[in-house]
């Protein structure tokens, strides 16, 4: 059955040539290179599953080093989680709510190839390693991980190419949580932003997913504009949310970052009530009978329920369904939410331990980046041959701002282990061998 949600403007692809829109997916499809039986969207999520990017994903940190244990979320398992429970929000709504139909319903396919992708521009180190690229690029257009996913989806994906994957306009948009420009935020006394941002040279994007229509006045650049999302997206956010804020609880249990003394240390000092039925006083029992996991699949599944569908009408409502409509969440459970947030953010990524990480990785990536700056951006010629031989003509023959681009994304693409293996190799005498790979 024909799903009447979506039509020829959402399905359009980057790339697309064609002079006149198709009006279905399987007209769509049918006027693709690759014409098969999928729809528009699963080609999305396929593309993306058979990448690097997204395999390299397995070696990316979340919140503790990946490897170090196997039972620690990485970027890779994080983003199959948020799918998960993304499809499920889906399937909840469809269930539930007055303003879907079966012929009218947000499509789950869209929503999972959003919630794999969310991540894919996130450098090694998690946050640690994407504030350290922002400040190496503090002169030179920024660093996001928002923002290098867009650069992923529409410009690097397939790196052997160094071209896209030639995105439906309705995914694009779905994974686009920041729309305003690198150059918009930078303070009056020039201070470029922290994060939450797009390159500035990604604004034809905006255009291109907005068919060419300007934020109106109210919309300002920052919050104010980010807040303006499609509906996909807005299901994306609170699935990552609910994901991240959850599971950083289970996993911190795990560590032994979380325990009962640190937990109700944390209460008292913050004057939050531990009670029994409390959320707190529910995590404290959950500890105690060892039962971390099982609470927080309950919550996952209370967060999936706690969802509703709102209309809504602005300046792109009439162009497509996906900004029709809102996502109304409990505020319970965004109460709940906050408050796991601020314990993991204040007991375990604010804790030494993490900390000392954090600083290793910052240090790691800022020593790989002054000796590739040296041989690659600074040098007429790179005396020593320290990449790849594609990477490194592609920087010979770019510009100046394009090559800290370029460099930007390499670095971009290390997971933590591959950083790691390069900087003992570029460091170290007695590691590694003549056969080694990055």
């Amino acid at each position: 059955m024909k799903n009447t949600f979506y039509h020829g403007f959402d399905f359009e692809r980057l790339e697309d040539t064609n002079s006149q829109r198709a009006n279905t997916s399987a007209e769509v499809a049918k006027d693709a290179k690759d014409a098969d039986y999928r729809s528009p969207f699963q080609i999305d999520r396929d593309r993306v599953m058979h990448t690097l990017a997204f395999r390299s994903l397995q070696s990316k940190t979340q919140v503790f080093w990946s490897g170090e244990y196997d039972f620690y979320r990485t970027r890779l398992t994080h983003s199959l989680e948020v799918a998960q429970i993304g499809r499920s929000i889906c399937n909840w709504l469809q269930h539930s709510s007055d303003l879907l139909r079966e012929d009218y319903f947000i499509d789950s396919d869209l929503v999972e190839a959003c919630c794999l992708a969310h991540d894919l521009g996130h450098p090694p180190f998690g946050h640690a390693g994407e504030k350290s690229l922002n400040l190496i690029m503090a002169k030179n257009g920024g660093f996001e991980g928002n923002a290098q996913t867009l650069r992923l989806l529409t410009e690097r994906i397939f790196s052997t190419s160094q071209r896209g994957m030639n995105p439906s306009r309705a995914f694009l948009d779905g994974v686009l949580k920041y729309k305003t420009l690198w150059s918009e935020l930078i303070t009056e006394d020039g201070t470029p932003p922290k994060n939450h941002f797009i390159y500035d040279n990604q604004s034809k994007y905006l255009d291109w997913i907005y068919d060419g229509r300007d934020f109106p006045l109210e919309y300002t650049p920052g919050k104010q504009r980010d807040k303006f999302r499609s509906i996909e997206l807005q299901i994306m956010d609170w699935s990552d949310d609910t994901a991240y804020s959850l599971n950083d609880i289970s996993d911190s249990v795990r560590a032994g970052f979380l325990t009962i003394e640190t937990i109700e240390k944390w209460a008292i000092k913050n004057a939050f009530s531990y009670e029994d039925g409390t959320s707190l006083g529910d995590l404290l029992a959950a500890v105690r009978k060892g039962k971390v996991d099982v609470m927080m699949s309950r919550k996952i599944g209370d967060f999936i329920k706690a969802v509703t569908l709102k209309e809504e009408q602005n300046f792109m409502s009439t162009t497509s369904n996906r900004y029709r409509y809102s996502l109304e969440i409990d505020p319970a459970c965004l109460t709940e939410l906050a408050l796991f947030k601020k314990l993991a953010y204040e007991v375990v990524f604010r804790s030494p331990e993490l900390n000392q990480l954090e600083y290793k990785g910052d240090y790691l990536l800022r020593s790989i980046w002054d000796v590739m700056q040296t041989q690659y951006i600074d040098a007429e010629k790179p005396f020593f041959n320290l990449l790849d031989e594609a990477t490194a003509n592609e920087l010979q023959a770019s510009e100046q701002a394009m090559k800290m681009r370029l460099l930007c994304d390499v670095m971009a693409s290390y997971t933590d282990g591959s950083a790691t293996r390069l900087y003992k190799r570029l460091t170290m005498p007695d590691f590694g061998s003549i056969g080694d790979l990055v």
